[in-house]
């Protein structure tokens, strides 16, 4: 019994360089087209939703959860931003220079938020879209925090905070919603 462990190694080892090559055939093959893969959706989420019975990508009811039971439901860091009013740090967040297509929601309760051909490139390193996805898919809010005057923006699902409202965006609105990744998760085209 106590030889099992070596025997099973001495026939593992050679196995390892064959596994690891094979593999990497297979990713270098792509796909026929030869055009790269985007990860799937399944993939580009942040967060495991399967706990969280609000999630929906197509509810658009207001919701009335308890802040406990967001606590109890959500990662520490999703939750921090979604109702602590937290930011991530600039140029840090999974989405900020990302270009998939697709559409980006609400990562608390999926509610969808924004399309990416509204997302732009802007130099503050959060994602940046020009136009929301749908008149009441968010809320607006002022926010005198620091001094400053602000527009704040939650979900209109759930009221998660998701970031910001500027007035410095490109053509055709002039806006700039700037977000928080962290609050987003992105679909994907079906």
């Amino acid at each position: 019994m106590g030889d099992h462990p070596t025997d099973v190694r001495k026939i593992m080892e050679p196995l390892k360089s064959t596994i690891f090559a094979a593999g990497l055939v297979l990713i270098g093959c792509g796909n026929s087209t030869g055009q790269t893969q985007l990860p799937s959706t399944d993939q580009m989420n942040q967060y495991d939703h399967r706990t969280n019975p609000y999630y929906s990508h197509t509810d658009t009811a207001k919701l009335a959860v308890p802040l406990t039971e967001w606590k109890k439901l959500l990662p520490e860091d999703l939750y921090y931003i979604a109702y602590e009013k937290g930011t991530e740090r600039a140029f840090t967040g999974k989405y900020w220079d990302f270009d998939g297509l697709g559409t980006y929601a609400c990562a608390v309760c999926g509610n969808r938020l924004f399309q990416a051909d509204a997302k732009f490139a802007s130099s503050c390193g959060w994602p940046s879209f020009f136009k929301a996805e749908r008149d009441n898919a968010i809320e607006y809010h002022a926010d005198r925090t620091f001094g400053m005057e602000r527009t704040e923006v939650t979900c209109g699902r759930c009221g998660a905070h998701l970031g910001h409202l500027f007035d410095d965006g490109p053509p055709p609105t002039g806006k700039r919603y700037c977000i928080n990744s962290v609050s987003l998760e992105f679909l994907g085209t079906k």
